[in-house]
């Protein structure tokens, strides 16, 4: 059974960092182009980041550019958000999604399957 599994969220005041992790079983993460979205409340999931199966290339929505690095470990079948200068309006459920479909963006919802079931960032003072 695929399972991702999210993890690192947590209560952080606003200029904090936090460093979310993306763990599978039952998957091998390392063969897949690996997403982050997120979901504040009464809004739509959005994209936040993205990283190739190789780790080679990076994607970033515009409102986390400079803050946020994504990258990877294949070998522990992980791959991590790091987030920097937080603020209030990062605070959200946070999902790492697997790429199984390469027909449109990478910041397309539908491009990712196998979803983990999120982990929640509070940015507050």
């Amino acid at each position: 059974q695929v399972q991702l599994v999210e993890s690192g969220g947590g209560l952080v005041q606003p200029g904090g960092s936090l460093r979310l992790s993306c763990a599978t079983s039952g998957f091998t993460l390392a063969n897949y182009a690996t997403g982050w979205f997120r979901q504040a409340p009464g809004k739509e999931r959005e994209f936040v980041a993205a990283i190739s199966w190789s780790g080679g290339s990076t994607y970033y929505a515009d409102s986390v550019t400079g803050r946020f690095t994504v990258s990877r470990d294949n070998a522990k079948n992980t791959v991590y958000l790091q987030m920097n200068n937080l603020k209030p309006e990062d605070t959200a459920v946070y999902y790492c999604a697997a790429r199984v479909r390469h027909d449109t963006t990478w910041d397309a919802r539908d491009q990712y399957g196998y979803w983990g079931r999120g982990t929640q960032v509070t940015v507050s003072s």
